[in-house]
């Protein structure tokens, strides 16, 4: 169902979240699991790392689903962004958890952020583990 823009329409403030499932959720109006993707923090050269590194980012996406994932996930927020902002609501806020919050929400954050961003989409990034051991 398309809604029409009305006068309360507003551009939303967009938040993208990474976390850890096992710190506890983040509380946000869309919460997605990427803990089915494949996981960095068992390959012994790239654990230390976090998804924001590239050889730790492309180990989250080199199963073709990940990809596939991230894209659908990207068309989502752009959806909730339009809707969000015709019923006049004043931010949206995602989340995207993994098991620890370094590796797999990070990577997936990343590049679903790239992604809005070239679509015009203005919004914050933040990665509430990253810095916490591993």
């Amino acid at each position: 169902m398309k809604l029409e823009p009305t006068e309360n329409s507003v551009k939303p403030a967009v938040e993208l979240w990474s976390f850890g499932f096992k710190y506890g959720a983040i509380d946000a109006n869309l919460v997605v699991d990427a803990r089915f993707l494949p996981n960095p923090y068992y390959v012994p050269s790239l654990c230390h790392m976090t998804g924001e590194d590239a050889p730790c980012a492309a180990h989250v996406f080199k199963d073709p689903g990940t990809e596939a994932f991230s894209e659908a996930l990207a068309d989502l927020i752009h959806a909730m962004e339009r809707a969000f902002g015709e019923q006049g609501k004043k931010s949206l806020k995602v989340a995207v958890g993994c098991t620890g919050g370094q590796h797999r929400s990070v990577a997936v954050v990343e590049t679903v952020a790239k992604t809005l961003r070239a679509a015009d989409i203005d919004l914050s990034v933040h990665h509430r583990e990253l810095g916490k051991a591993v």
